[in-house]
């Protein structure tokens, strides 16, 4: 009985000398705590109806023309649609409602989103989504698009796609506000 005692306690003593051993915790009001929004907060955040106000031009020379993005349409066709990013399965839309030579105003191209988080130090989170067509399965499409997430605060979002140039890297920022 005594032997039992004992190996219970040893047990017990090493199990405390290994769990005292484990790297501190962050808690959210530490000061190691990382300065920017979890992707959890950023879903909340980005979730709802948007309209697409401006897509402006950062660090892109004026020469430089982008063609189309999302390997969908030009710019100028974005602008003014009407993207919905729902919650619970992630199932979105883009409404376009743009007129103009290469935009299909009233065409709808639906959507699966969601926030990729990179892990911690890896990188800060963003929105990314993908088309889906008739008949589509989100599991099935392997192309997609993400977007750095720049601000959000119920009212307004800020988001900006990166663009290669030949010396270094500019953005378009794409403006919204919310609808609902």
């Amino acid at each position: 009985m005594r032997k039992q005692v004992i190996s219970i306690l040893s047990l017990l003593a090493i199990v405390f000398v290994f769990g005292s051993c484990g790297a501190p915790r962050k808690s959210a009001g530490s000061a190691t705590a990382e300065s920017g929004p979890t992707a959890a907060q950023w879903r909340a955040g980005v979730k709802g109806k948007w309209v697409l106000n401006t897509v402006d031009r950062e660090d892109i020379p004026a020469a430089y023309t982008v063609k189309n993005i999302f390997d969908e349409a030009p710019v100028e066709c974005f602008v003014g649609s009407i993207w919905e990013l729902p919650t619970g399965n992630y199932r979105g839309s883009i409404e376009f409602r743009s007129e103009g030579t290469l935009c299909a105003n009233g065409a709808v191209r639906n959507i699966v989103w969601s926030i990729f988080n990179p892990g911690k130090g890896m990188g800060e989170p963003q929105f990314q989504f993908k088309k889906l067509y008739a008949g589509d399965k989100a599991s099935n499409v392997t192309t997609g698009y993400r977007l750095d997430l720049s601000y959000a605060d119920g009212e307004t979002m800020v988001m900006r796609m990166p663009i290669p140039l030949e010396q270094g890297e500019g953005n378009l920022v794409f403006n919204f506000t919310r609808l609902d």
